[in-house]
């Protein structure tokens, strides 16, 4: 079997790290959002945000099917919309300032887009045989 590109994993994916770093960060952001939330708003974020990355991570254990590889980006590009609607909560809460907000949801459109160009185009990421 041969790839179109080489990766030796999925760590070396530049959506995978960027999918991380968001990850990572909205995690430090919602130590900041009140404990009343924190069966709500903020596992909610949290959950989210990490399971873009973790569904890329499993989307690469798939890649020698390109439906199911596609299927699990298709989540994790799911999870990041679901991640930009509590970033849109914390806001309108007054938990985020619009500038936060905004750095945030940039950091998640630009995974979308990501996310996206990977389900066109699986063959540069899945095995040839």
């Amino acid at each position: 079997m041969k790839q179109n590109k080489e990766y030796h994993g999925f760590h070396d994916l530049i959506v995978y790290q960027k999918a991380y770093e968001l990850g990572v960060m909205i995690f430090e952001l919602s130590k900041e959002f009140p404990k009343e939330e924190k069966f709500a708003l903020i596992n909610q974020i949290r959950k989210s945000s990490r399971s873009v990355a973790a569904n890329i991570a499993e989307a690469w254990a798939f890649r020698k099917y390109p439906k199911s590889f596609v299927s699990k980006l298709n989540i994790s590009f799911g999870e990041a919309f679901e991640t930009g609607v509590w970033l849109d909560f914390a806001r309108d809460h007054n938990y985020i300032s619009r500038e936060i907000h905004i750095k945030y949801h940039d950091k998640c459109v630009e995974t979308q887009k990501m996310l996206r160009s990977m389900i066109f185009a699986p063959e540069k990421f899945c095995f040839k045989i």
